[in-house]
C-alpha cells in the first residue's frame, strides 16, 4: 500500500518495568489513518508499545512520539483488553458508554445534545442500542467488549487503540467490533490493535511484528514472512504445509465458537530455499 503521512514515529524507544527491559530499543512509525497490528507471542511487548502509544508508559529510551493532526494535538481512544466490573455496582451499558464522552465534558458537567447523539450513535453502531438500560454485569463477555468498544468510539479521537480487541469472542461480537474498525478507517481516523490472530494482521494495512522487540515493520507481506515469524515465535511453533503457514501457539489456541479470522494460518510464497530445507517443513 502507499505509505500515509506518519501518525506516530518512535525512534530508538525501549520500555522496561523496574530492571525488565519489556520492549528493546527500535525504531518504527505508524501510518495515519490506516489499519497498524501489533502482533507477536505472549509476553512479547505488544500492550506495553501500545501503553507507550498512548502515553501510559515512560519510554526508559529514546522517544515515542503522536503527532498533530491538522496543526492540533491528535486526539487518543483507548480500548482495554480486559475491563473488570464490579458486581455490585448498578452500572448500565449507557453510562459505560457516556463515560466516553468525560474528556469533553468532565464528569460533573451537563450533558450536550452532542454528547448525548454521540453517545447514541455509539451504541448504535455496536448494535448495543437494545442493551442500553441492562447493567453491566448482566452481559455476556463479548457484548461487554462491545460496550467497552463503544465508550472507545463516543469520546472526541482521531486515534484509536485497541489491545486484543477480537480474542475470544463470539461470532456476532467479533464481527460487530472488526465492522466498527473497518468503518473508522473509511472517516479517517487511524487505528492501532494488538493481536494473536496472524489473518487479522495479515488484512491490515501496516504490521509490526514483535518479540520483546521490533522484529519487523511495514506492509504485511513484507513482514508476514516464514522468516520473520521463526525469528519472532521460534521455528518450534511455526510449521508450512504447501503455501499455508500454520503457528500453533498453545497459549492462544483456537476454542469453537469464534470469529472466522482465528484459523491460526495464512498463504505465504514459500521460497524454494525454505521449501527443501528446515525440519519443520515438509520436503
Amino acid at each position: 500500500m502507499p505509505v500515509n503521512s506518519p501518525a506516530v514515529i518512535a525512534e530508538n524507544v525501549a520500555f522496561r518495568y523496574g530492571r525488565r527491559i519489556a520492549v528493546a530499543p527500535a525504531s518504527f512509525v505508524i501510518p495515519d489513518a490506516s489499519i497498524t497490528a501489533i502482533i507477536g507471542p505472549n509476553g512479547s511487548g505488544k500492550s506495553t508499545t501500545l501503553n507507550g502509544i498512548a502515553g501510559l508508559v515512560e519510554p526508559a529510551n529514546g522517544s515515542i512520539a503522536v503527532l498533530p493532526v491538522d496543526g492540533k494535538p491528535r486526539r487518543v481512544s483507548y480500548v482495554l483488553q480486559t475491563t473488570k466490573v464490579n458486581d455490585s455496582l448498578p452500572i448500565t451499558v449507557r453510562e459505560v458508554v457516556t463515560m466516553g464522552r468525560y474528556p469533553t465534558t468532565g464528569p460533573y458537567r451537563r450533558l450536550t445534545d452532542t454528547d448525548r447523539a454521540a453517545v447514541r450513535t455509539a451504541m448504535e453502531r455496536m448494535d448495543i442500542a437494545a442493551l442500553a438500560d441492562r447493567h453491566l454485569t448482566e452481559l455476556s463477555g463479548g457484548q461487554r467488549q462491545r460496550v467497552f468498544v463503544a465508550q472507545g468510539i463516543a469520546q472526541d479521537h482521531d486515534m484509536l487503540l485497541l489491545d486484543e480487541p477480537l480474542t475470544g469472542l463470539d461470532m456476532t461480537s467479533a464481527q460487530a467490533i472488526d465492522h466498527v474498525i473497518h468503518d473508522e478507517q473509511a472517516r479517517g481516523y487511524t487505528i492501532v490493535l494488538t493481536t494473536h490472530d496472524l489473518t487479522s494482521a495479515q488484512v491490515a494495512d501496516w504490521v509490526i511484528l514483535m518479540s520483546g522487540r521490533v522484529v519487523a515493520s511495514g506492509p504485511p507481506d513484507q513482514v508476514l514472512t516464514d522468516t520473520n515469524l521463526r525469528d519472532a515465535y521460534g521455528p518450534s511453533l511455526i510449521h508450512v504445509e504447501g503455501t499455508r503457514l500454520f503457528l500453533d501457539d498453545p497459549i492462544h489456541r483456537t476454542t469453537a465458537p469464534r470469529h472466522e479470522h482465528q484459523d491460526r494460518s495464512i498463504h505465504i510464497e514459500v521460497s524454494p530455499t525454505d521449501r527443501h530445507g528446515g525440519d519443520d517443513i515438509p520436503h
